[in-house]
């Protein structure tokens, strides 16, 4: 039986083909054609970092039982509706672990080494003129973490590979590591040199990093993010860097994406990167594998494999 899906956001290119090549049908939310294509539609997908569900779209789409993300965060899912609705939520956890762990590192080597900035002094022809002003050291630096799941886990092995001392800052310690731990951000920026947001965004996590964090990382510090742009309040981002309050950060994330303020372009202690933690095709592979896997068990009624926590077996008997 063919299946009817909606799609909340656009689709990566495999993830677009592997729903063509199962035969599923696949409507835009924003141009239905089909008058009764609200009521056939049994499944959303969509992307983690653009889906936006909430209750009123769910009140158009009433036989909708999964929402599969093709990615990991799912802030833009109004959970309590869904949960109302019995619906379950599922995403691609794991998959792109290590590509976003590996820019974060980028990130923290090319603002600290100023990296970009010297690509474009040497472009420029200004070598020829005078040398490139001095950078600082990466290696050996202490690196605060903020958010010590699977992505912040990577980051601190590799952070380790470059002699760094590393931190973190979460719920609550994690008995399984030897980093030191710290239990809010503001104490976690005044230890580090380097501090990373690896946490997850929505509510409890929105402006986590505000202008009293960014005064304790100090004018020697670094701030990188490539987990969610909400996590940091941008305004006091760009305010400390035009104030060197801080050194410099490493951006992969934005408030109005792609839409990045021209503030924060034009700052040249600044490297900003369009959104591509997990934009390497192997990455966006192994997720739209996982998303087909989740879809096709759905289907079939079988176990799903990756449910976000809120809807896993555990989370529904406790």
């Amino acid at each position: 039986m063919t299946q009817h899906l909606m799609k909340v956001s656009n689709l990566p290119v495999f993830l677009t083909n592997a729903l063509q090549q199962e035969d599923y049908i696949v409507h835009d939310h924003a141009h239905i054609i089909d008058p009764e294509a609200l009521t056939k539609v049994t499944a959303l997908v969509g992307t983690g970092s653009e889906s936006k569900v909430d209750k009123k779209l769910l009140s158009m789409l009433p036989n909708v039982k999964l929402i599969a993300l093709c990615g990991v965060g799912y802030d833009g899912i109004e959970m309590d509706a869904i949960q109302e609705r019995g619906i379950v939520v599922t995403h691609t956890p794991g998959t792109m672990t290590a590509d976003v762990a590996d820019l974060a590192l980028g990130l923290m080597l090319a603002v600290g080494r100023r990296i970009p900035q010297a690509d474009h002094f040497l472009r420029n022809g200004d070598w020829a003129m005078e040398p490139f002003a001095m950078t600082r050291r990466v290696s050996g630096k202490r690196v605060g973490i903020l958010g010590l799941g699977r992505i912040g886990r990577a980051i601190a092995k590799r952070a380790e590979a470059f002699e760094m001392t590393v931190a973190y800052c979460g719920r609550t310690p994690k008995a399984d590591v030897p980093y030191a731990f710290h239990a809010d951000v503001a104490s976690l920026a005044d230890a580090v040199d380097f501090l990373v947001v690896a946490t997850p965004g929505g509510a409890q996590t929105k402006h986590l990093v505000n202008a009293d964090v960014l005064q304790k990382l100090g004018p020697k510090g670094f701030l990188i993010n490539i987990a969610r742009a909400s996590v940091v309040d941008q305004a006091a981002l760009v305010q400390a860097l035009k104030d060197k309050t801080i050194a410099g950060a490493g951006l992969d994330v934005f408030w109005d994406e792609p839409r990045v303020p021209a503030e924060l372009r034009s700052l040249t202690q600044v490297v900003l990167t369009p959104h591509i933690g997990s934009h390497t095709e192997e990455t966006r592979r192994d997720m739209a594998d996982l998303t087909m896997a989740n879809l096709r068990a759905f289907y079939v009624q079988e176990a799903l494999p990756t449910p976000v926590p809120e809807c896993r077996p555990e989370s529904a008997s406790a």
